[in-house]
């Protein structure tokens, strides 16, 4: 499997995404026939699967993790739907030492 980024070919996807959620930072990647919506915000990063002709598969999602992420699916609140999959990673809130 390859991630390929495809940020330049949905510009307008970013912008919307940049502009109608809490998002700071997204990217688009392109996984064979899967799209994934990388994003990431302040308290949470999510990635989003899509593909029009199957269901995502388990290990695209633990791929994806592992490269992007640096996680495993015990880290991760994952949906499952039909063609799409939804995974939310909480971005840990440092510690402050007194």
């Amino acid at each position: 499997m390859r991630l390929i980024d495809v940020t330049n070919s949905f510009s307008h996807l970013v912008s919307q995404q940049l502009a109608h959620t809490d998002a700071q930072f997204v990217k688009v990647f392109s996984l064979g026939q899967t799209t994934v919506v990388f994003s990431e915000a302040l308290k949470h990063r999510e990635l989003l699967f899509t593909n029009d002709k199957r269901n995502i598969q388990p290990a695209e999602i633990d791929f994806t993790l592992d490269k992007l992420l640096s996680v495993d699916r015990s880290q991760a609140n994952v949906i499952m739907g039909h063609h799409l999959a939804e995974v939310s990673v909480p971005v840990p809130t440092p510690t402050v030492e007194v």
